[in-house]
């Protein structure tokens, strides 16, 4: 890694498919030892800053390095460093689990003499010791799953790319890998994560960036996020089309950010609400505000 003590460094990045601009100046960096979660709705730009992070595509414009590589250029020695995790299953379904493991540990070059060890870590770590000799098809989908994750890590690396990483998994194995994504974080690895999940993002990462048409639009931690835009309660209305859109007017004349949350409107920065407007309010139910008002206020979009 160079002597900035920056693991990741994307500036003024650029990819275009076309006429689509997918990444449009990307600037993100990332200190080491800590976990990015990556916010954004489908066609943000998420998915290709990943391949452009690996050297699977080549950017138009700008500069990237990872722990010090330029990518592409260097990119043999950046994935060297890096572990990868797909949003999608690209495993060898001829293979059983343990033989996934040990190519990749072959092919990221664990020592020979260490190579069954870390193979045996990786499968106790994805809760598949007892299905290490079976074959990859005939696994579940949340086994697969905890397959991917484990063969990204299996060279312990310095730097982890963590592409949806928990999609398709039932709540206790997710609670489990975001213990995990603690104790990398504890053991200095760098995570850049990107997440469906806003509740995911709440709870392990370190710093939220949130994308939109290729580009960050906020960048903080969650609790910074819900200050500058949010505030830390909301209100939530309830009532018919037309009571909604009046709660929406009223929060819009005074002011307030306000947001449609299903069949309700919730009115955020509820300690500003003032007794006169409260009255014109009526009577609504109080909660916490969350990431996901947040997200929702600066994208307009809800993450399916």
């Amino acid at each position: 890694m160079d002597g900035t003590g920056v693991a990741l460094r994307v500036s003024g990045a650029v990819k275009r498919y076309g006429a689509v601009t997918a990444v449009d100046g990307l600037d993100l960096d990332i200190r080491p030892g800590t976990c990015l979660g990556l916010l954004g709705p489908n066609g943000a730009g998420k998915s290709t800053t990943m391949r452009l992070l690996t050297g699977q595509s080549r950017a138009d414009a700008g500069t990237i390095e990872v722990m010090g590589y330029r990518i592409p250029d260097q990119s043999k020695q950046a994935r060297a460093l890096m572990g990868v995790v797909p949003q999608q299953d690209n495993l060898d379904i001829e293979l059983t689990a343990r033989q996934n493991l040990e190519v990749f540990a072959h092919l990221y070059r664990v020592p020979a003499q260490s190579r069954r060890a870390a193979v045996d870590w990786a499968l106790d770590l994805a809760h598949l010791t007892d299905r290490a000799d079976t074959k990859t098809e005939k696994l579940s989908g949340g086994m697969r799953r905890r397959l991917l994750i484990a063969r990204g890590l299996v060279h312990r690396p310095k730097f982890v790319l963590l592409d949806e990483p928990t999609v398709g998994l039932d709540p206790q194995v997710r609670q489990e890998l975001w213990s995990l994504v603690d104790g990398l974080r504890s053991e200095g690895v760098t995570v850049l994560m990107s997440t469906h999940y806003i509740e995911e993002a709440e709870r392990l990462a370190d710093d939220v960036a949130v994308m939109s048409h290729g580009r960050v639009i906020a960048r903080g931690r969650p609790s910074e996020l819900l200050d500058e835009h949010a505030g830390r309660t909301a209100v939530e209305y309830y009532g018919t089309p037309q009571r909604l859109q009046e709660v929406q007017d009223i929060a819009t004349a005074a002011g307030l950010p306000s947001r449609r949350n299903g069949p309700a409107v919730s009115v955020l920065r509820a300690d500003r609400i003032s007794a006169e407007v409260a009255d014109k309010l009526g009577d609504g139910v109080h909660r916490p505000a969350s990431l996901e008002d947040v997200f929702v206020l600066l994208t307009g979009e809800v993450i399916e």
